[in-house]
């Protein structure tokens, strides 16, 4: 086959052939429980207390840049600043992170159920001939004690990709291109990234992929089923209003409560394509 039979001059108009699933909060862990919960565990062990809502605020980047981005917060700063008498700095990070790797691989194995809805969207996306990849902010040896129980679970995607991978991770698009050359799926507007944070949205769109934002079931409501069984149903409906508007400001193509509404999602998204329509 020369290059000039497959060089693309026109618009991909053709089918959605690879979905790019986040796991925690839209595959596995309903609400992004397991890593919430290890990052204030580990800064307590270190004199300093921090809030969930700080540290949900970084959830989807590599593990490191996580901690990074919560060391620089004024609050968490300033008590790192009394409990150790400086500023924390990158030495500080490596020791949080040495906490933090071993108590993440134990979190997970407790997280991995998946979400309701998600073995039967993979299912169909399998008869329709899509492949499904994934991407995340663990690190191999989370993921290594993850996808086992996963797969134990039903879960079984076809390409598994860690920032440990590529270059560096969220929000740069690269772990979703060595998605598609690993599940061998190109044009990129032939791919749907699937996620329920802000750092999903930018990979995805910096991939020149479609891009699904996740509101019930992800990170940004944070919320496990029994926790929204107990909310007032004006505050879900405002929280989730919230979740939804900030996905779609970081430029989401679309919103879902959770995977179990995302195959009609997929087949919109391949009637904006057959009309020659690009993400």
């Amino acid at each position: 086959m020369t290059m000039s039979s497959v060089a693309r001059k026109t618009a991909y108009t053709g089918p959605v052939r690879g979905v790019v699933l986040d796991w925690a909060g839209t595959a596995v862990d309903y609400g992004c429980m397991g890593p919430a919960a290890v990052f204030v565990d580990v800064f307590q062990k270190f004199g300093v207390t921090v809030t969930l809502a700080e540290t949900r605020q970084f959830m989807g980047l590599m593990k490191k840049d996580h901690l990074r981005g919560m060391c620089a917060l004024p609050r968490v700063a300033a008590q790192w600043q009394t409990a150790h008498g400086r500023m924390p700095n990158e030495a500080d990070i490596d020791a949080l992170y040495a906490e933090t790797e071993p108590m993440m691989v134990a979190a997970i194995e407790r997280h991995a159920d998946p979400i309701p809805g998600l073995l039967a969207f993979v299912a169909e996306l399998r008869r329709k001939g899509i492949r499904i990849g994934t991407s995340t902010g663990y690190t191999r040896p989370m993921m290594e004690a993850l996808v086992p129980a996963a797969r134990a679970r039903g879960y079984r995607p076809d390409a598994v990709v860690c920032p440990s991978d590529v270059p560096a991770g969220r929000p740069y698009p690269w772990m979703c291109y060595l998605n598609a050359i690993q599940l061998q799926v190109h044009p990129l507007p032939a791919m749907v990234k699937i996620g329920d944070t802000l750092s999903d949205v930018a990979e995805g769109l910096n991939a020149g992929m479609w891009t699904v934002g996740v509101t019930r079931s992800g990170n940004l409501l944070g919320l496990s089923p029994p926790e929204i069984d107990r909310l007032p149903p004006d505050e879900l409906h405002s929280r989730l209003r919230a979740a939804e508007q900030a996905l779609q400001t970081a430029g989401a193509h679309y919103t879902v409560e959770g995977i179990w509404e995302a195959l009609p999602i997929i087949e919109a998204i391949e009637a904006r394509l057959s009309a020659g329509e690009q993400p």
